[in-house]
């Protein structure tokens, strides 16, 4: 049996996983890298040291599924598939991936971060559409909006709008930390958001770009006052990330005419954003296809799907390492 292994090391998360020639899942580890309390975010050098501890661990969970051993490996070794996209974090992945491609004669294929959640998001979805559509990575490190189609084996990724000045990840977790909860702080902020009428807050967009630095501001400021509910507050935040996503997917549909999209990132596993996108979908004909939300966060299955897809399809020979 034919494995494909799958290694991405983001900024917040060692991940490693391993994919059956079928397209099963044998194997899909994570680990988080740790965040002192109260604390926002990681140096590079730091994520790069957790990195460096965390892969050997799940590398030998991982092999343990390997069965018949390793055919290819797939890795995310840039955060966007353009020229000069660099993050310190991903060579702590792709040093890995090309010392056990060379030790066990395999092939090693790059891909960027960001394609490797289009990956996962196809693959979790068990979908996929023919021609261009629309793609929303939303995360703490990403709220862009491209137009994905297929370009040989890879992708071609045309960015159309985004986030002007803070990611969608960050305001959630910026409020989160203000309210005490750990970082990062979705999920926690999600449960707090739970069953209460969210907040009033401003959103603001234009066209298919949106700006959440405002709308972060607008929080915080209530906030300081301390006379606002802290779950109306956390539902409030959450809304302005949903509507924002609703405005920008109206625009950016009328000026393409596509009307299918992909929403992966960690930002999309958010159940009450879901539902929000869900629900302007039947209004506006949308179809929609979302990432399991196990495989909405940082995770190497797209890398592990991507270099599967490509051998299926008579694309794996000497690889790409270096790339």
């Amino acid at each position: 049996m034919k494995a494909y292994l799958g290694i991405d090391t983001s900024c917040y998360t060692t991940s490693v996983a391993l994919m059956a020639e079928s397209g099963e899942l044998l194997a899909a580890d994570r680990s988080l890298l740790k965040v002192k309390p109260g604390g926002r975010g990681l140096a590079q050098s730091e994520m790069l040291y957790q990195h460096t501890r965390n892969l050997p661990v799940l590398i030998e969970r991982a092999m343990k599924a390997a069965g018949g051993g390793i055919a290819a490996i797939g890795v995310s070794s840039r955060p966007r598939p353009l020229e000069g996209s660099y993050m310190p974090a991903f060579l702590a992945g792709l040093g890995l991936a090309r010392s056990l491609g060379a030790a066990l004669a395999v092939p090693v294929f790059s891909l960027s971060h960001q394609e490797n959640h289009l990956e996962a998001g196809l693959w979790s979805a068990g979908g996929s559409f023919s021609g261009p559509f629309l793609v929303f990575h939303v995360s703490g490190g990403t709220t862009e909006l491209v137009q994905a189609e297929r370009e040989g084996a890879s992708w071609r990724l045309t960015c159309l709008g985004g986030s002007r000045d803070l990611h969608a990840g960050q305001m959630i977790d910026r409020v989160g930390v203000a309210l005490g909860l750990s970082f990062p702080a979705g999920p926690a902020l999600e449960q707090l958001a739970a069953d209460t009428a969210p907040l009033a807050l401003p959103v603001s967009v234009q066209g298919t770009w949106c700006s959440f630095s405002g709308p972060l501001s607008a929080a915080e400021r209530l906030l300081a006052k301390g006379e606002v509910s802290p779950a109306g507050l956390a539902g409030g935040v959450l809304q302005i990330v949903a509507q924002s996503l609703v405005r920008m997917a109206k625009a950016a549909s009328k000026a393409t005419g596509l009307r299918q999209m992909l929403l992966v990132g960690g930002v999309m596993a958010n159940r009450q954003i879901r539902t929000v996108l869900l629900s302007a979908a039947e209004r506006h004909g949308w179809t929609l296809l979302f990432a399991e939300p196990a495989y909405s966060s940082d995770h190497a299955v797209g890398c592990a799907a991507a270099v599967r897809r490509w051998a299926a399809e008579g694309g794996v020979g000497d690889g790409l390492s270096g790339q």
